[in-house]
C-alpha cells in the first residue's frame, strides 16, 4: 500500500446530511480520474449526487483526514442480498489502500446484517480494483446515466473468505 497522507489514518465515520454536496463532489472527481470529458461527468451528475433519501435507505461512510472527506462508500442491504452503490477516493489518493479500507467497512457491515451476497456496478477502469478484492464478473446492465452504455455487475459470495475478507 502506497502511503500519501502526513497525517494518522483517516477517521472513518458515517456521512452527515450538511455534507452530501462536499461528499457528491468527491464522486464527480473520482469518476472524472479515468479521464472522462466534462460532458460526460456532467452526464453522470445525477446518479452520483448523494441525497438525504440515500442516508434513510442505505448506510453512507466517509474517509476523513481531519480537514476534508478523501472517501466515501454506500451500502444498501435488503436481506441476503447487499449492493455496493458507491467507493469513491479522492483520486490524488487512488492506489493507497483507502479503497479496499472502504471495502472492507462495507463487507463487515453487509456480513452483520445477514447479507450472504455482494454485488456492485462498476465503471469498466475499477473491474481490477473489484477483482483484486475477491469479486467476480457476473453480467452487465445498463448505465444509468449514459444512454446505451453497458456496465459490468460482478458479485461476491460474503460466506467463503477470499482477498477482500
Amino acid at each position: 500500500m502506497r502511503r500519501v497522507w502526513p497525517m494518522p489514518d483517516p477517521l472513518l465515520r458515517p456521512l452527515h446530511a450538511e455534507e452530501l454536496e462536499q461528499a457528491s463532489a468527491l464522486c464527480l472527481r473520482s469518476k472524472a480520474h479515468w479521464g472522462y470529458d466534462a460532458a460526460f461527468i456532467e452526464a453522470c451528475r445525477a446518479e452520483l449526487t448523494l441525497t438525504c433519501n440515500d442516508l434513510s435507505t442505505s448506510e453512507v461512510v466517509v474517509l476523513e483526514d481531519g480537514t476534508a472527506i478523501i472517501g466515501l462508500a454506500q451500502l444498501r442491504i435488503d436481506g441476503a442480498q447487499s449492493e455496493l452503490e458507491k467507493l469513491f477516493v479522492e483520486p490524488r489518493l487512488i492506489g493507497t489502500g483507502l479503497g479496499k479500507a472502504l471495502f472492507a467497512w462495507a463487507r463487515d457491515a453487509a456480513e452483520r446484517k445477514g447479507a450472504a451476497r455482494m454485488v456492485v456496478t462498476a465503471d469498466p477502469d475499477a473491474v481490477p480494483f473489484y477483482r483484486s478484492i475477491g469479486f467476480e464478473p457476473v453480467g452487465e446492465e445498463p448505465s444509468g446515466s449514459v444512454s446505451g452504455r453497458m456496465l459490468p455487475v460482478l458479485g461476491m459470495d460474503l460466506r467463503q473468505s477470499g482477498p477482500g475478507g
